[in-house]
């Protein structure tokens, strides 16, 4: 069996969902961009099972797969979903020190989120998860085509 485009592309893909990042919050830096989106993830990863999270990861791309579940507590117990600014700032509070992501990272990193994965896929597993984690992964105010699938 060849090698999975997922992987022989990790590198390539993961420099695109890290330049949309940086482009949609301004940030300069792949540090501090990499904070954000750890930051998001691990927003994300708080209100799941382990089963949901499993599911979740196996459509996306290696790279960001890979950062979802790093330092997991698998044995915590899920959280509930709190208000959008709640989780931003969740996001925004990992490494507080070293965080500067602006207000837009939840945005941002679902925008680049959406770019780098198979949509029907990530539709349908989000809509197992419940109204809630579509709305954790939903573009504040956007326009579809900029949420366009930009897969190599």
């Amino acid at each position: 069996m060849p090698m999975p485009m997922p992987y022989r592309n990790a590198s390539r893909d993961w420099r695109g969902f890290l330049d949309d990042v940086m482009e949609y919050t301004g940030l300069v830096s792949d540090n501090a961009a990499y904070t954000g989106i750890d930051g998001v993830f691990r927003a994300f990863r708080r209100r799941l099972t382990v089963e949901q999270a499993i599911l979740f990861v196996n459509v996306l791309p290696a790279v960001p797969r890979a950062i979802f579940i790093q330092d997991w507590d698998v044995g915590a117990r899920p959280v509930s979903y709190a208000p959008r600014e709640t989780m931003i700032h969740e996001a925004r509070t990992l490494r507080q020190h070293h965080n500067i992501a602006p207000e837009t990272i939840l945005d941002a990193t679902a925008r680049a989120l959406w770019r780098r994965v198979n949509h029907a896929d990530l539709r349908r597993v989000l809509a197992e998860f419940g109204p809630m984690a579509t709305a954790f992964w939903t573009v504040q105010d956007a326009d579809p085509r900029d949420l366009a699938t930009r897969i190599g």
